[in-house]
């Protein structure tokens, strides 16, 4: 546990109290901060993470930061709990057998096959298959039924909706066992009324089952991905529903969750739409860290959030991390607008095995939480990145200050065992297990800057959660970057940054036209800001803030570009004033714009409005410059390119300007940056460390 002494002002959320809490359930860990608003005091704590209920995790951490707050576990003064999870998505991303089992799907006649046929594009490359063969259908094709009736793309009825059809497709999925259930009709963007009838006779006739509307789920075109998005929904919905049913009658009381988009809704809004909680715990992490960086005067960076399972990666710019539509939840893609993340399994717990060329590999299998990785002593049985850190000497023999003890000697004989298999001496057994998850990293982090046309070297990176800062210099020696951020307590940034967001939904909607009309513009605009101000309401909101967008393209293309478009009426000054936009963002993306050639004109394809009910963001007070020479604490051997007695810092000693000179390790509670020979950490005003190669 650590206290932050420091002043932050912390705006009041939409209910009333003096402490506000934040849980990230991770792989491994289950990180929790406590803000007290009235004192201005921050309290962080970790537990490990439960994967059998995750329920159990979430309420041991809140009653633990809150008796190292209080000296009690009371709940009596809590304003608001907010919730970063992935239990929505993890029986997608694990592809256990059980995830789509119970789901069937509901489509418009002649279209049984639209999972089948899909893309075009390619996955995973060809690779040395002669044949490429399209990613496993969601739902299987016996379980697909279709539905008489027709609408065209302005959402006009050309064939009437099929009711004795349609109750036909309900008995059936009653009589087989089918409880959850995505419908997808053509056209119900311009038009749902054919799924809402649909709705309404699955309700009458199959009252057991939960459905998702495509036109509930993401109102926008692309039959395929539409269908995909809403399919996912619907499956992830009944452990959703069962997850928060537990959350909420453990606690007692209302709490919010994190969406991937940026924002947070209460948790009786996201069982209406869970699909919107994939990355939930990533997203809280790349806004937290924007967050810190900015603060500390750093608006674009990489952010690296380092797991037990896995790493996340993400850019941010001026301040705000990226968003795209264009994610996936495993295999499927998934078109709702999210952070825009990658993620790598390469985490603390990767697993370390040889292929059967008989060369070393690492992840994306983890040891998770338990048994977790040998060091642990909990039945761990294989090698992971955790074990080589050990081995070296580059974490101390235990976590979280010491609750946790670890065993150094079977993380020893772990890396022995292994380096025999592979004629390999133990040290550079672990060296190499950390060399290619570091290279596993580096590789995400190309992903998200140079795929992008983004210079990797122009930003810096903010390491941050357990495993997130072992790794730094190793990256910015095979990356060239400029530096890398260590946040304080960098274990719990993801957890902070559950308190640092705002209440935000989206709407959008599809209108394809080269020249649409004002009229249509403020009607379509006038529509989703009413649905976003209902959802405000429902919230608790008095005051709503709206954020308009728009995709464009050029007409042929066959994929937009997404511009913000500016306030006000939708007039022709508005319109130049938005594809002006567009024309600069399409150069900036694709080097290339038809600004001056009206021979290219630009079409407009989905009108959107995201709906945020707005926080006080906290302002991390500047520490005093004290640049005292700091005083180790201990030495031990380290290994980095040789053994060797190497000094020990902890974190919590080091003042505002303090210099530590690698070799050299510094911990703290949640996590551990060891500084290699060459580098230096810099603590600035902020109370980041900030890394630099002197070579």
């Amino acid at each position: 546990m650590r206290r932050f002494p420091v002043p932050v002002a912390i705006g009041k959320h939409w209910s009333m109290g003096s402490v506000r809490i934040g849980v990230d359930t991770g792989g491994t860990f289950t990180d929790v901060v406590l803000v007290d608003e009235e004192t201005g005091e921050i309290v962080t704590t970790k537990t490990p993470s439960t994967p059998a209920n995750p329920a159990d995790g979430f309420m041991a951490g809140v009653h633990k930061v809150l008796e190292l707050h209080t000296g009690s576990g009371d709940l009596g003064d809590v304003s608001a709990i907010v919730h970063g999870t992935t239990v929505a998505t993890n029986q997608l991303l694990e592809d256990r057998p059980d995830g789509t089992a119970h789901l069937g799907f509901v489509t418009t006649e002649g279209f049984e096959f639209i999972l089948e046929i899909a893309r075009q594009s390619v996955p995973d490359g060809y690779g040395n298959s002669y044949f490429w063969v399209k990613p496993p259908r969601i739902v299987p094709v016996h379980r697909v039924r279709t539905v008489g009736g027709r609408l065209d793309h302005l959402g006009r009825e050309i064939r009437p909706f099929d009711e004795a059809g349609a109750v036909q497709a309900a008995r059936w999925f009653a009589g087989n066992g089918v409880t959850a259930i995505g419908v997808c009709f053509l056209h119900s963007y311009a038009n749902p009324d054919h799924e809402r009838r649909m709705r309404e006779v699955i309700e009458r006739e199959h009252p057991d089952a939960v459905v998702s509307l495509s036109s509930d789920v993401l109102r926008e075109y692309r039959e395929y991905e539409r269908s995909v998005t809403t399919l996912v929904d619907a499956a992830v919905k009944p452990i959703m529903r069962r997850y928060i049913g537990n959350l909420s009658d453990r606690l007692g009381r209302p709490f919010s969750v994190m969406k991937s988009n940026g924002g947070v809704l209460s948790a009786s809004e996201v069982v209406h739409q869970p699909i919107t909680t994939v990355l939930s715990g990533p997203a809280a992490g790349a806004l937290g860290a924007a967050l810190i960086a900015g603060t500390a005067g750093h608006p674009g960076v990489i952010t690296l959030d380092g797991g037990g399972t896995s790493t996340d990666v993400a850019v941010v710019v001026d301040g705000e991390p990226s968003l795209t539509t264009e994610g996936n939840v495993g295999r499927y893609p998934c078109k709702i607008p999210m952070i825009d993340i990658v993620t790598v399994g390469a985490g603390g717990g990767s697993i370390a095995w040889i292929s059967r060329e008989g060369t070393l590999k690492v992840g994306p299998k983890s040891a998770g939480a338990d048994p977790g990785p040998l060091c642990y002593g909990r039945g761990g049985t294989e090698v992971t990145v955790t074990d080589a850190h050990v081995f070296l000497g580059r974490v101390p023999p235990h976590l979280l200050g010491g609750e946790i003890p670890l065993d150094v000697s079977a993380a020893r004989a772990g890396i022995e065992a292994l380096a025999g298999k592979l004629g390999l001496s133990p040290e550079r057994c672990a060296t190499g297990i950390l060399e290619i998850s570091a290279f596993n990293q580096s590789n995400a982090i190309r992903q998200i800057t140079v795929k992008r046309g983004l210079d990797v070297r122009d930003f810096p990176m903010v390491a941050f959660g357990g495993s997130g800062p072992l790794l730094a210099c190793r990256l910015i020696d095979v990356l060239g970057l400029r530096a890398a951020i260590v946040p304080p307590n960098p274990g719990n940034v993801s957890a902070f940054g559950l308190l640092t967001v705002d209440v935000k939904n989206d709407y959008v909607r599809t209108h394809v036209s080269r020249d649409p009309s004002q009229e249509t513009l403020r009607a379509v605009f006038a529509e989703l800001e009413g649905q976003a101000a209902a959802a405000l309401d429902r919230e608790g909101f008095a005051s709503h803030v709206y954020a308009r967008s728009a995709d464009l393209r050029y007409y042929g293309q066959a994929y937009e570009v997404r511009v913000p478009a500016p306030d006000g009426p939708p007039d022709e000054g508005w319109r130049a004033a938005v594809v002006d936009r567009f024309h600069e963002a399409h150069q900036r993306l694709y080097g290339y714009g038809y600004r001056d050639d009206s021979r290219h004109a630009v079409e407009w394809v989905n009108l959107r409005v995201s709906g945020i009910g707005p926080i006080t963001r906290p302002k991390i007070a500047r520490l005093p410059y004290q640049p005292d020479e700091p005083s180790p604490v201990a030495t031990r051997d380290v290994f980095y390119e040789r053994w060797g007695r190497t000094v020990i810092y902890r974190r919590g000693d080091l003042r505002a300007g303090a210099v530590v000179t690698g070799p050299a390790v510094i911990e703290e509670y949640g996590s551990t940056l060891p500084v290699h020979p060459g580098f230096t950490a810099t603590m600035d005003d902020y109370g980041n460390l900030v890394v630099v190669s002197d070579r």
